[in-house]
C-alpha cells in the first residue's frame, strides 16, 4: 500500500513538469526582480588618498577627486556618510619614478558591515609621478598695475614677509626662484600706503608655508624735474631817467628744479630777468649780473647769461647837467 502511494505521488509531481519549471523559474525572476528595486544607487566625489613611504610626494597633476558609485538596501545606502568610504593609492614600496597604480577603497563608520554593498571608482587607475620632498625659502615680488597721479612716482615699496618658505617636488622647487603677489593697483594714489597682498602660487603640488599673504608697504613721492624756460627778455630796471641803455644780449634762459606738475604748469613771465642800473650815474658801458627773483617751490640750477653788458646813454646829449 505503501509503495502504490508513493508511486501516485511521484506520478503527481511528474505530471505537467514543464509548466511546473516554468513556474518556479518564473518565482526565481521575480523575486530578485522584486529584490532589485529594494536596491538603490547613490554617487559623489571623494578626495583620493596618497600613500607613500620616506620623503616621496607626487610630482605630477593627477585626478585628486575620485567617483564613488555604491549600490545596496536603500535605507542603509542614504544612511551612509561620504567621509566613510575612503578611495586610495597604495605607493607605500615605490621608489622615485612614473607608475600607474589601481584605485582601492576602505570603509569605516557607516559603511561597515552594510552587506551587500556594491562600491565602484572612477577613474579604476591613476598615473603618478614620485618625487623627493624638498623646501626652500624664496623671494617675494610685488605685482603692481595702473597709473599713480599725475606727478607722483613709486619711489620704493618693502614686503613683510620678504621671502617665504615653499615645500614640493624636488624637480618642480628647482625651476622656482621667486614668486609675485597678487595685483596692487596703484591707480590714483598720491601717497604713501600699505595693503595686505595674496601670494601667487600657480603649481598646485607646491606648497606655501604660512598664511599664504604678506603685507605691501608702498612710498610715493611728487616727481621732481627739470625744466629750461629759453628766450625770456632782459629788462633794465631802476635805470636814471636821464639815461637810455641797449643790451648786447637782449635774452635770456634758467634751468628751473621742482615738482613736475608744477613745472609743466609754470610760465615764467616776461618781465623775470633783468639787470639791476640803479648805481648807474653816467653814461658808459657796463657789465652787470642778470638778476631772477626768487620763484617759491623752484630751484634755480642755472642762469644763461650770468652777466650782461649795458651801452648807457644820456637821452639828450645836450644837457649834460
Amino acid at each position: 500500500m505503501g509503495s502504490l502511494d508513493s508511486r501516485k505521488l511521484l506520478a503527481q509531481i511528474a505530471a505537467n513538469w514543464p509548466a511546473k519549471v516554468l513556474s518556479i523559474a518564473l518565482a526565481l525572476i521575480l523575486f530578485v526582480f522584486h529584490h532589485m528595486n529594494t536596491l538603490e544607487e547613490r554617487f559623489f566625489s571623494v578626495p583620493l588618498l596618497v600613500e607613500t613611504t620616506g620623503n616621496l610626494i607626487p610630482a605630477s597633476a593627477y585626478t585628486k577627486m575620485i567617483r564613488i558609485s555604491i549600490r545596496g538596501d536603500a535605507a542603509r545606502v542614504r544612511s551612509l556618510l561620504e567621509e566613510d568610504i575612503e578611495p586610495y593609492i597604495d605607493l607605500t614600496d615605490k621608489e622615485k619614478g612614473i607608475y600607474r597604480v589601481p584605485v582601492q577603497v576602505r570603509t569605516h563608520g557607516t559603511a561597515l558591515g552594510l552587506e551587500p554593498l556594491e562600491i565602484k571608482v572612477d577613474p579604476l587607475e591613476i598615473s603618478i609621478v614620485l618625487d623627493h620632498k624638498t623646501s626652500k625659502y624664496v623671494p617675494l615680488k610685488a605685482n603692481t598695475r595702473g597709473p599713480l597721479q599725475r606727478g607722483y612716482e613709486l619711489t620704493s615699496y618693502t614686503l613683510k614677509p620678504s621671502q617665504v618658505a615653499l615645500e614640493g617636488p624636488a624637480e618642480v622647487m628647482s625651476a622656482i626662484s621667486e614668486l609675485s603677489t597678487d595685483f596692487i593697483d596703484l591707480d590714483g594714489r598720491n601717497e604713501d600706503f600699505s595693503i595686505m597682498v595674496s601670494i601667487l602660487n600657480h603649481d598646485p603640488l607646491v606648497v606655501i608655508q604660512g598664511n599664504g599673504m604678506t603685507e605691501f608697504y608702498g612710498y610715493i613721492r611728487e616727481i621732481i624735474g627739470l625744466e629750461n624756460f629759453t628766450n625770456l627778455p632782459i629788462r633794465v630796471d631802476r635805470l636814471d631817467e636821464r639815461f637810455s641803455a641797449d643790451l648786447e644780449v637782449g635774452t635770456g634762459s634758467i634751468r628751473l628744479e621742482g615738482s613736475q606738475r608744477a613745472l609743466e604748469q609754470y610760465s615764467p613771465p616776461a618781465s623775470l630777468l633783468y639787470v639791476d642800473a640803479s648805481a648807474i650815474t653816467e653814461p658808459g658801458t657796463y657789465t652787470l649780473p642778470v638778476v631772477v627773483p626768487s620763484l617759491p617751490g623752484f630751484t634755480l640750477l642755472r642762469r644763461d647769461p650770468e652777466t650782461v653788458t649795458v651801452q648807457v646813454r644820456l637821452k639828450n646829449p645836450g644837457n649834460s647837467s
